[in-house]
């Protein structure tokens, strides 16, 4: 007994500290959790500085960018930066062969050339604040999971709505820690929002597929926006009459460059971490889900790969879309071998052992965490097969641009039943899906979206489980034999959803009470087969265990912080505002291989190929190297393009300022190192750094390589 307690606390003492590297910290909690260890490792600033509602802070120049990336404010006239690759969505929207931004860039050169793009938006946090006594007012440990469920909803509506009457906010109330804590957020949300400038895709996209999640890295992964406000300086919608934004607080940027070991800070949206997953999901994620999802992307990838290679067009209409999916594929790739690298699972198995023995020691804590563990694994066990049915449907079924097209047409159906929707109404819904045709089909080339449907549906139809199969695979068992080629060629020959011409022509004919062209559409058949099975038979299901998940989980991260109470624990990312802190550091990524902390121009060129896409480089690129035309921006007559650091970062934090010691900009915080993207799920302070775009570069090609000085003069520039 005594070699087993000392063996506990030898194991506790080692865990009760979190790595200063690790963490996404909540901002208004740093004073009380960070602060200090904060200013030992370098920051000179208080916390204060970094996050306050009494005056203006470091939080007023961040913003949340679009739907999952980071932007940060870098002049009094609203001018943003994000990343290349969170701004290429809007970019490839903008251009076409007559004007391809994507392939030659793009730079406004007045406010009058700037780009509106009306889906986009940016949104800042206003303040935020602890509300988990006011949300759990009512709750009862002896109550049902519904009944809690149900008093937490009511309280979070009440709260929600009172705290932004009167005003123009919006708010938002979210869980941390499982549904242990909860935390208000208000927020201010500009959709007026402009593309000003771009490298082009040979610079802000450079390596490409080859050179993503990985390092060294030579990506110039920046683009330039700008917010637009009314005349108040309020959010308004596109109007010519808006002007620029004046915001709160806009960063200084430092020129100084940075050296190992200097103190940094990311302050951005991390989008999810799931830190406190027990070895049983972390099993499942890393060794049987990526797997699957890895597997189908790959099918996508050689497919549009092939097609982007064989027309300039193609190439635009899938730049964006190709980027998207070859994202998450490389990066679950490397997520699986980093936790087979750090032994993840059995990583795991000790904490959870070690809880275990914890919680056995005494009564009450056998009552509430005995069989905890167990349930776990019982629970898991359960779900996998709805989780892999979830994942065909959701890679190989629901993300096919035709499959979610023709189901966008139940929209339709829906209308045509309500009664409160007028016959005016009717057709003004016809017109705009007449609209968004010609938008949708100028983005898609059906010979490859045909390759991708077959290669895809293949895999869907091999290997899903029969218990979630959609009934129209027992239609393609029996009518075409099984053969997806087959089927494939019946539905883009006879679906009227499958060219503009045809839709418009479908839509043209629809009457309220005669919508059997949509109904009996093969395309929408197929559809409508794919969504009604994962609605009746896989989502209610997996709602189910999530929900018995949560309640797990909650009762196990309160264990953990009972366990181990000198830990400061940090909740896992939600894509809300976070800061994250660390140091410029090298690494060895494997034995025999150590990486430098930065990387040059000098590298880039030497990684040159003009018979590979991912490796061309722009003929004034070179030429501004060959003569070291680099200005103020040259470190020794070197100049730096990015450097990495062990700041914990996750998706949502691309985009994400850098911030030195003083909070001054001194990069773009835009991808991980492969060989710790497992850090979504475990960090690990030897594998895991975060690849940080070097500012001094992206102001190179701003002013050297685009001419763009009139953006130059806006910034607030340090030497």
């Amino acid at each position: 007994m005594k070699i087993k307690l000392i063996s506990f606390f030898v194991f506790f003492l080692s865990i009760i500290h979190v790595r200063a590297d690790e963490g996404m910290w909540i901002p208004l909690l740093l004073e009380k959790m960070n602060e200090s260890d904060m200013q030992q490792m370098g920051l000179k600033l208080s916390a204060e500085d970094i996050y306050s509602i009494n005056k203006s802070s470091l939080k007023d120049a961040i913003c949340l960018f679009g739907g999952g990336c980071t932007a940060e404010v870098v002049s009094e006239q609203g001018l943003i930066f994000t990343n290349h690759h969170c701004g290429h969505s809007a970019i490839q929207q903008h251009s076409s062969l007559e004007h391809n931004y994507l392939e030659d860039g793009f730079w406004a050169n007045s406010f009058e050339e700037e780009l509106p793009n009306p889906s986009l938006s940016v949104t800042f946090l206003i303040r935020m604040e602890d509300v988990t006594t006011k949300v759990l007012e009512g709750v009862l440990p002896s109550m049902t999971e519904k009944e809690r469920k149900d008093i937490i909803y009511n309280n979070i509506e009440k709260i929600e709505e009172e705290s932004v009457k009167n005003t123009f906010y919006k708010a938002s109330i979210k869980p941390f820690y499982y549904g242990n804590e909860y935390y208000l957020f208000i927020t201010e949300t500009f959709n007026d929002v402009r593309l000003v400038g771009t490298p082009p895709d040979a610079i802000g996209g450079f390596g490409g597929d080859t050179d993503n999640w990985m390092w060294p890295r030579h990506t110039g992964d920046f683009s330039v926006f700008r917010i637009y406000a009314d005349k108040n300086n309020q959010p308004a919608a596109y109007s010519k009459e808006n002007i620029p934004y004046k915001p709160k607080k806009s960063l200084p940027i430092s020129i100084k460059g940075v050296k190992e070991n200097d103190f940094t800070m990311v302050y951005g949206y991390p989008g999810t971490t799931k830190q406190y997953l027990t070895s049983h999901a972390v099993n499942l994620a890393g060794n049987i889900q990526n797997p699957v999802k890895i597997n189908i992307r790959n099918q996508k990838l050689e497919i549009m790969d092939a097609a982007m290679e064989s027309d300039p067009l193609i190439k635009i209409q899938y730049a964006s879309k190709q980027a998207g999916i070859a994202n998450a594929w490389k990066k679950w790739t490397g997520e699986s071998k980093g936790l087979k690298k750090m032994d993840a699972i059995q990583v795991k198995e000790n904490l959870e052992k070690k809880f275990m023995e914890w919680a056995n020691t005494d009564a009450s804590r056998k009552i509430k965490y005995g069989k905890l563990l167990e349930t776990f694994k019982s629970v898991y066990t359960e779900m996998t097969p709805i989780l892999l049915a979830n994942d065909y449907f959701g890679e190989a079924g629901a993300s096919l641009e035709m499959i979610r097209y023709a189901w966008g047409f139940n929209n339709i159906i829906s209308k045509c039943k309500d009664t409160s929707i007028t016959d005016a109404e009717f057709f003004k819904l016809i017109e705009q899906y007449k609209t968004n045709a010609s938008s949708f089909f100028k983005n898609i080339h059906i010979p490859t979206d045909k390759k991708i449907f077959i290669a895809s549906m293949q895999i869907y139809y091999a290997n899903v489980d029969d218990v979630y199969k959609p009934e129209i695979f027992h239609v393609i068992k029996t009518k075409f034999k099984g053969d997806i080629s087959k089927y494939a060629e019946y539905l883009y020959t006879n679906s009227m959803m499958v060219s503009e011409e045809k839709a418009k022509t479908l839509l043209s004919g629809l009457k309220r009470n005669k919508t059997k062209a949509i109904t009996e559409d093969p395309f929408f058949k197929l559809a409508k087969s794919l969504y009604e099975n994962y609605y009746v038979n896989i989502l209610p299901f997996l709602s189910n265990y999530n929900e018995q998940l949560d309640s797990l989980y909650r009762i196990y991260v309160t264990g953990l912080r009972e366990m181990m109470p000198q830990k400061n624990f940090y909740p896992d990312a939600n894509l809300t505002l976070r800061l994250t802190y660390g140091k410029v550091k090298s690494y060895k990524p494997q034995d025999g291989v150590k990486y430098n902390y930065y990387t040059t121009l000098e590298g880039m060129m030497m990684k040159e190929d003009s018979t590979i896409s991912d490796y061309q480089i722009p003929e004034k690129l070179k030429e501004l190297y060959l003569k070291k035309d680099y200005g103020r921006y040259a470190s020794d007559s070197t100049l730096h393009v990015a450097f990495i650091g062990t700041n914990h970062t996750s998706g949502g934090n691309s985009g994400s300022p850098v911030l030195n010691a003083e909070g001054k900009l001194i990069g773009l915080n835009f991808d991980r190192a492969w060989e710790g993207t497992m850090s979504d799920l475990m960090y690990n302070p030897d594998q895991c750094r975060n690849i940080t775009l070097d500012i001094r570069y992206v102001l190179f090609i701003i002013e050297k390589y685009a001419g763009a000085t009139r953006l130059i003069d806006e910034l607030n520039i340090e030497s």
